[in-house]
């Protein structure tokens, strides 16, 4: 009778240790933070704890990521968008189902693929950003380009005014009081914004995205 007992009580006890992992499999995993862009100014660097003044409202602290990936954006010209260049362009859709580009990043060669597709962006309401490479280039002013990415084509308008930067690898040396940053960062499990990417202007360069 001990015994039986005893083998009642330990199938009992697996039972629910089994209903347990059921339980805890069915869970859905912690979702992963949205990203949030914290656009400005660094005013201060101190270790791994970077405060930017946004170009709205107070400053906010951030921390950097350990494997932070920092890409250094410099001046271009509307002329570096050649066909075959990989480019980023936050843009506004057009009633003809076109897009009408605010700014254009053309990636260094080692970039390529960076953020590859077309999805929506916080430049300005409702407006976009196509990642992809630059196939047929027209016009001379406010030149059209086609922009090729996984799944799609876009066809994009640059005007002549629109910013255009390059964006190179570089490393966290960039990241001083006084630079102009576009931090891309996830809430921790703390709530503390920590930068997985950081594209920081150089000599004076505004990223424009």
């Amino acid at each position: 009778m001990i015994r039986a007992a005893r083998l009642a009580t330990l199938l009992a006890t697996a039972g629910l240790a089994t209903t347990c992992l059921g339980l805890a499999a069915a869970l859905p995993a912690r979702a992963e933070a949205p990203v949030v862009r914290i656009r400005g100014t660094i005013a201060s660097v101190e270790g791994s704890a970077v405060t930017i003044k946004p170009r709205v409202g107070e400053a906010v602290t951030v921390r950097l990521g350990d494997a932070v990936r920092v890409a250094g954006a410099s001046a271009a010209k509307i002329t570096d968008i050649q066909p075959d260049s990989y480019v980023g362009t936050a843009a506004t859709p057009q009633p003809d189902g076109t897009l009408k580009a605010l700014e254009v990043a053309v990636f260094a060669p080692s970039m390529r693929g960076s953020g590859d597709g077309h999805y929506p962006w916080d430049l300005e309401k409702e407006n976009t950003m196509t990642n992809g490479a630059v196939g047929a280039v027209t016009g001379t002013a406010n030149r059209t380009i086609t922009v090729t990415y996984a799944g799609g084509q876009k066809t994009i308008t640059v005007p002549d005014d629109v910013p255009v930067v390059a964006l190179a690898p570089a490393d966290a040396s960039l990241i001083k009081p006084g630079a102009r940053v576009v931090a891309f960062t996830r809430a921790d499990a703390s709530g503390t914004a920590v930068v997985d990417r950081m594209v920081v202007g150089q000599n004076g360069t505004v990223p424009p995205m």
